[in-house]
This record gives C-alpha cells, structure tokens and sequence, in this order.
C-alpha cells in the first residue's frame, strides 16, 4: 500500500499481467469467465462514516463473497496496526480471518478495494490457481479481481497530490486500467462511469490505450500502415531463409511447417494465448481459448 510514498507508474508488470488473465481462462474456461458479466455494483460495497465499522466491514465482505460465487466461504474482519493494506489467513475454511490496516477506521470508502483483493486472494486458493513468488502471485491477485469485475474498486482507491498519495494493490494505476479495459471490451461497459477519483480516469484512459494497441498488431487486419510494413519485411525474410531468424520488438513470430506453408504464431488480444495459423493471406482465425474470432492479413 502506497501511503503517502511515491507511486510507481506505466507498465513495468504488463506480461505477468497478461499470463494472469491466460492463466484465469486455462483454470476457469471460457463459459465461466462469462458468468462474472456484471461487476461489483458501487451501491452494493457503499461505506459511509456513519455506518458502523466492523458490520459494515463485514456486510461488504458478504457482498464480494457471493461476487465471487463463494456462497460458502465466510469472512471475519478486524482491524490491526500493519504495514500492509490487509492480509488473510487461507485456511481450509469455511472461515477466513481478515486484518485490515488500522488506516481503514477513518477511510472506510476503500475498504471495498481492499476486501476485493483479499477475498480473491480466497477464490484463488479455492482454486489452486498461483504463480510462483509472492510478488507474481499478488499480481495474479489483482489482475483476476479486476478481470473478473472488482477490481475497479482497488483503481478507484488511487489518489495522488502534491501532498499525499494513496494506492492499493500490486499493479500500478495503469496497469489496473490495462486490466479493466480488457474487460470492458469483453462486456461492453464502461467503468470510468464508477470512478471518483480523477487520478482513476486519467489512469484508466491511459490503460485503456495500451490495451487497444493488442488489437492494432499484424498480423491482425486492424494493423496499422508502419506494423503491416515491418510485417510484410518479415514474412519476406521468412519465406526466403531456411531457417526464419528470431525477431525482436514484435509479438508474431514465424515458424516452418514441414513441406507446407509457413505459418505465424501471435498472442490473442483477448486472453494472449498464443495462435497459430498459416501465412496465406486474409484469413479467420478462432481463438480455441476465449473463443475470439480474429480477422487476420497473414
């Protein structure tokens, strides 16, 4: 938890976020991705000064549990001084003790951003699904709460002055706005509608940006002019060497196919499976992961 320190910026994290939402579509398939449509609702985790702390804690908990479709799983909040935002026991359950900084008795408006990392944290174990290392694995976290329609609270808690700052979560700002704007595309909504903290927009917007460029690479047909060149240079120099060269700064790579045709493989912009299809001219490729149907100029 950033407090009142410097907030890290960009994204420095952006391929682990991207195996983290591959890795949510392996474990969780397609059609269940799909039953998480509808995000956390702003009304259902509302936290007002006059509420009492530790039932409204722990109505909201209640809240994320059944987001998460975890109907038996049940939460017991507290408060404790720390160094952290929060931390959860993963026990075998069905209860699960949660500590929330001490920091959250008097900003109660964000406890709904830090439940909603610490309850996926819940829904993770449950699942077996983990990265290897704590710093992967808490971004595993905070990718999966956001894609799965949380994780906009844990954006929203950011907020930066001249004077202070405060953001929650492992990813930074815009990395959190990557993630959301993923989802966005898949759903057909608009989180900004949600946010009140101006730093979030302008996070989201930036985020949203690098997100669309996932859509804009060859060699998909919404490419732009300077990718479809250096594409078409390097399926050029593929088709005429023996062996194609190993290619930097770009996300497609080619590959012989025996006496067929050469083939290129690419990330889907949607879950960054890798597909694979021959170098033919236009063509529809089916992701086999998400099912994304992609227009292709090979």
């Amino acid at each position: 938890m950033a407090n009142g320190g410097p907030v890290e910026h960009g994204f420095p994290h952006l391929e682990t976020v991207r195996a983290a939402i591959t890795a949510l579509y392996r474990r969780l398939s397609c059609d269940t991705i799909q039953t998480f449509s509808a995000s956390v609702a702003p009304a259902d985790v509302a936290f007002c000064d006059t509420d009492d702390l530790y039932l409204g804690a722990q109505r909201v908990a209640r809240e994320l549990v059944r987001h998460y479709r975890l109907p038996d799983a049940r939460l017991i909040v507290s408060f404790r001084e720390m160094r952290h935002a929060a931390n959860v026991e993963l026990a075998a359950g069905p209860e699960y003790f949660v500590e929330l900084n001490d920091r959250f008795r008097t900003h109660r408006r964000d406890i709904g951003a830090a439940l909603a990392h610490e309850v996926m944290h819940v829904y993770l174990h449950r699942l077996g699904l983990s990265f290897q290392g704590t710093r992967d694995n808490e971004i595993l976290t905070d990718t999966a709460a956001t894609y799965l329609g949380a994780g906009w609270l844990l954006l929203d808690a950011y907020r930066e002055d001249g004077a202070s700052s405060q953001k929650l979560g492992y990813l930074t700002p815009e990395e959190f706005g990557y993630v959301l704007a993923k989802r966005a595309v898949l759903f057909g909504e608009d989180p900004s509608v949600w946010f009140t903290s101006p730093q979030a927009y302008t996070a989201y917007v930036k985020g949203r940006a690098r997100a669309r460029l996932d859509e804009q690479q060859p060699p998909l047909t919404a490419a732009g002019w300077a990718g479809r060149r250096r594409y078409a240079r390097d399926r050029r120099h593929a088709q005429t060497d023996h062996a194609p060269a190993a290619l930097s700064g770009v996300p497609y790579s080619f590959t012989p196919d025996g006496h067929g045709p050469l083939r290129v493989s690419f990330p889907c912009p949607t879950c960054h499976q890798r597909i694979r299809v021959p170098v033919r001219g236009r063509v529809r490729a089916r992701c086999a992961l998400c099912r994304t149907v992609l227009e292709c100029d090979t």
